[in-house]
Parts: structure tokens; sequence; C-alpha cells
């Protein structure tokens, strides 16, 4: 038995080692591919409400997932927030994100609408509708994408690159629900209907409906809610394409915990607080989407759109069948 005042003294020792470890743990560090302007202000309530800091770093989908690759367990990353479950898919196929026992999660974020194997979880919905001239179009005219490609468009619509991750997406679900051969079929029937080379953004495939270069396009709704906010005398609606097939095609901006993180209690009490009801309306309010929880409503300028139904499928789809999605839009002649 070693002497009291050595008994102390290890005692003193041991509780200096620990308390910089506890102190440390109350912070998160999140990888984001969503922009400051879009995650600061839920960062800094979180933090207000829980005492714990969140550090970030921005930059696109892609080298985020790099630079956790390249990083491995030396990573400081405790969150990934990404958007598009293709980009989420492929960083849990990387291995970068660790599966999540999280009941609050489960709760919160729909089957659809998280990884089947709970590696990463939905925070806000995104749907692709189509937009199109009140002038040129009647809303009836306007059905599912699938009548993107009959002969009544031909020379009239305007779609994004194919390179965006969302029409690789939207193929993908085509692909899982209609099969390759008809997804095919359909992408060759839009590829002969486009007015003008595929654009560089939403925001140009609503532009070029505006002036009159096209008559139609697919476009995420908060792209074409920001824009509506900025010109509010633009010449496009939004419709949804849901009166035939499974319903609009939805999508998500979500989040995961990283594999190696060295917070992970941190960054799921973090991710659960980001699907609560408290949290959710801002988290979807500052990009004008919907938000994940279905106990929670939208923002009135996202539901001044009008109630639509979704494609119930799980949105793992589209990163499950993303390569075999771009490579038919190759095919297709779809760039």
């Amino acid at each position: 038995m070693f002497p009291a005042p050595v008994r102390r003294l290890a005692l003193l020792l041991a509780c200096a080692l620990v308390l910089p470890t506890a102190a440390h743990a109350a912070e998160v560090v999140v990888y984001s591919a969503r922009v400051e302007p879009l995650i600061k202000p839920l960062f800094d309530a979180y933090t207000k409400e829980t005492g714990v800091d969140v550090r970030f770093a921005t930059d696109k989908e892609g080298p985020l997932l790099a630079r956790l690759q390249a990083e491995g367990e030396n990573t400081q990353a405790d969150v990934l927030l990404t958007v598009d479950a293709g980009n989420l898919w492929q960083a849990a196929e990387a291995g970068v994100l660790r599966p999540v026992d999280s009941a609050v999660l489960r709760a919160n974020v729909p089957a659809q609408l998280r990884d089947p194997g709970d590696r990463w979880f939905g925070l806000a919905i995104r749907a692709r509708a189509l937009v199109y001239s009140p002038e040129r179009v009647k809303p009836d005219e306007l059905v599912s994408y699938e009548d993107l490609a009959s002969p009544k468009w031909k020379g009239r619509l305007c779609l994004r690159t194919s390179k965006k991750v969302y029409n690789q997406s939207l193929v993908a679900m085509m692909i899982a629900r209609l099969g390759e051969a008809k997804a095919e079929e359909i992408v060759k029937g839009w590829v002969a209907n486009l007015a003008t080379e595929p654009l560089a953004s939403d925001n140009q495939v609503i532009e070029a409906i505006d002036a009159g270069k096209c008559d139609v396009g697919v476009v995420n709704t908060y792209y074409f809610g920001r824009l509506l906010e900025e010109k509010p005398g633009l010449k496009v609606r939004l419709a949804w394409p849901d009166k035939v097939g499974p319903g609009v095609h939805v999508n998500i901006s979500g989040a995961g915990v990283t594999r190696h993180a060295k917070h992970p209690a941190e960054a799921q009490q973090l991710l659960e607080w980001l699907s609560s009801p408290k949290a959710q309306g801002l988290f979807a309010s500052l990009n004008l989407e919907f938000p994940v929880n279905p106990a929670v409503p939208a923002d009135p300028k996202v539901t001044a759109w009008g109630p639509y139904k979704a494609d119930p499928a799980n949105v793992a789809d589209a990163g499950r069948l993303q390569k075999q999605a771009v490579m038919l839009m190759d095919r297709a002649g779809y760039r």
C-alpha cells in the first residue's frame, strides 16, 4: 500500500489528466458541404442551448469525402454534413461513416429518408419539381418526369447538366422503379426534346424559361424559391410531377457520424437535435427546404407551393444506382 501523500498525489494527477479531456469533449467538429450561412445559425443555436461548441469546415462534397479518406483515423471530423443521398451513400460505402443506434433519429427521420444501416440520416428534404412558363404551358399538361420525353415537349425542355448529382439521383431512382431499359428510353426522349444544350445550374433553367428560351424544366424547389425572392416578377411557376406514378422525386441534405469521430456521443446528440422539432423548422427554412421530421410544418413560403405526393422509395437507391445512372445518361447523349 502506498503512503497517503503518494495516493493523494496520484489522485490529483489523475484528475489533471481527466479534466482537459472532459472540457475538450464539449465540442463537435463538422465537415460540411453546406455553406456557412445555411449552417452557422443552427450551430450557434445549438451551442447556446447546450454549451457544446461546434467547429466546422466547409467545402464541396467530393473534396470533403477525399479529405476524410486521406485523414483516416487522424481526422478531427465528428460529423459529415452533405447534400443528396447519393453523396451520403458514397461516403458510407467508402467506410468513413459509422452506424448510429439512436431511437431519437429513427423516430424523427422516416425510414425512406435514412440509410437502412443507420450510417446517415436525412435532416431536410429537397423536392425536384417542374417549372414552367404560365404564358405557354397549362398546369394540367404537366404530369410526370417521364412525360417530359413526350413529343409534345420537343424543342421546349431545359435541363441542368447531367454532371450534377441532383439529376443523377433522379435518373437512379427511375432505374430502381422502371428498370434500366425504360429509364434510358425516357432520358433519350428528354435529350430529343431539349431546346438548348444542358445548362450549368437550376437557376439558369428557371431564367431560360423566364426569357422564353424554353417552356418547361426540372429544378430543386429551393432554387425556385430563392430566385423568386430576388425577382418577384419572374414569369415562371412551379408544378408537382405527381399526377401519375409514385410521385415527386425527393432527396435530402443529411449527415452521419464519422467512423473515427473523437466525440461520437456529442456528434450523435447534435444529429438528434437537428432532427428535433425545435431545430427542424430553422434547418429547413434557411434554404427553403422541407423539414424531414413529419411533425414539423414547412416554412410558409414553401407551403405556398401546395401539397405534393412524394415517391416513397428509399433515397438510398439514389446512391446505390448512381454509377448506372451516369453511364445511362452518357449513352443517351445527356451531357
